[in-house]
């Protein structure tokens, strides 16, 4: 039953089929096969598994970056950064990379990053002389930041899947995050200074700094106060997605008064459609790793793994193998699904906490969207920089080292993720 709808998978995702009806289609394809499972056991699988409390914080932790960044505080935050860090070598890159970053505290999903930031920033670093093909590699690797810093969706369907704590997850990915960030931005400052970039020459003005920190205080506060809520259990994840949904519409008319029913109503549509999308994605992943688990999968391959690597460093190497393949080639809330199950056995086997291995495999499957043939990231900011995907691949180079090495660093320093 597995091997037939790993198959049908397999094939449905050469033919371009979206991964969600490709998963649909190889569950159904599977359970036909088999003489010991009603068809009826993939709709009541689909079904079941959305119907979970903690996943009503997606659509609102999505509404809450619609409606922050929708208005003129997305431009605010750049000209911000601009103004304090875009004068040193690489400084315009710099930009990229620490907006995203911030951005990540307010949206939590790299594909919105990618698409709003890139659209502001590669058009104007291009006008100032950087090669399309550097601006794409620069935000293509930073909007995954973004799945890292509190609020991540990732997170919460891992959590969804393995049973750990989101508030846990969310803490656990802070200081990776700020890693892969300063990383980044290590890279850009060394290749802007190695080529000789353009970087912004006006004099620091400290009226201008102080007022651009003020009007970006109350955006900036936002990541601060979900993860006080969390940490000091003031409230629930979900919770804390509608209370910060509460906190941006009120930000929004009270503060940068740019809230509008057009500005609403847009931010909405994103929010249900992005939501729609993930869930999905989830329905399909839950029939599939049905499957998988009916099959005993996970206890033949953590059985497999037991008997050929007696080593707990060659164990977490595997997973990681595994998962920065998987990452190519599935969208990351699938990969997350359909990994999780096999995984934690595992991860348990080698004395890895849950939480670490949440954090592990949110770094892996995010270098798998800016690797081709499927990286979403890389696909968006290419296009936007209008450069061809291997110039784009090209420039990253530099930036899949920094990502590696925090990546084994996050799977070999539990300390790092554990707190």
């Amino acid at each position: 039953m597995s091997a037939v709808a790993f198959l049908i998978f397999a094939i449905a995702a050469i033919a371009a089929i979206p991964i969600a009806h490709a998963l649909v289609l190889a569950a159904i394809g599977g359970i036909l096969t088999s003489d010991r499972v009603p068809l009826s056991l993939v709709v009541e699988q689909m079904v079941s598994q959305v119907q979970s409390f903690p996943l009503i914080a997606i659509p609102f932790f999505i509404l809450t970056g619609a409606l922050m960044m929708g208005g003129r505080l997305g431009q605010t935050l750049i000209d911000l950064m601009t103004t304090l860090i875009g004068r040193f070598h690489g400084g315009p890159a710099q930009v990229g990379v620490m907006s995203s970053t911030i951005f990540g505290g307010v949206s939590g999903s790299a594909v919105a990053d990618a698409s709003a930031i890139g659209s502001m920033l590669i058009p104007w670093q291009k006008k100032l002389g950087y090669p399309g093909s550097f601006a794409a590699a620069t935000l293509a690797a930073a909007a995954t930041i973004d799945i890292l810093i509190p609020p991540s969706i990732p997170f919460i369907i891992y959590a969804l899947a393995s049973g750990a704590s989101i508030g846990a997850l969310f803490i656990a990915g802070i200081l990776p995050g700020m890693m892969l960030c300063f990383g980044f931005m290590a890279v850009c400052y060394f290749v802007g200074r190695a080529k000789n970039y353009p970087r912004e020459v006006r004099p620091i003005s400290v009226k201008l700094v102080l007022k651009e920190v003020g009007y970006a205080s109350p955006a900036l506060a936002l990541p601060v106060l979900i993860i006080v809520f969390l940490r000091f259990g003031i409230a629930t994840p979900t919770e804390v997605s509608i209370i910060s949904t509460l906190y941006a519409g009120v930000i929004s008319m009270l503060v940068y008064r740019d809230m509008t029913l057009q500005r609403v109503k847009a931010a909405v549509l994103e929010a249900g459609i992005a939501t729609g999308v993930v869930l999905l994605v989830i329905m399909a992943s839950s029939a599939m790793g049905w499957i998988i688990t009916f099959e005993q999968l996970p206890v033949a391959f953590a059985d497999f793994a037991k008997n050929t690597l007696h080593e707990h460093w060659l164990i977490i190497l595997a997973m990681n193998i595994i998962m920065l393949f998987a990452g190519m080639f599935i969208d990351l809330p699938a990969a997350v699904l359909l990994l999780t199950p096999i995984f934690v056995p595992l991860a348990n086997m080698a004395g890895m906490d849950p939480v670490q291995l949440g954090v592990m495999m949110v770094v892996n499957l995010a270098i798998g969207l800016y690797t081709p043939p499927v990286g979403t990231t890389l696909f968006i900011t290419s296009s936007i920089a209008k450069v061809k995907i291997g110039e784009t691949v090209r420039a990253m180079v530099p930036f899949y080292l920094v990502a590696l090495a925090v990546l084994l660093l996050m799977s070999y320093v539990p300390a790092l993720t554990i707190h």
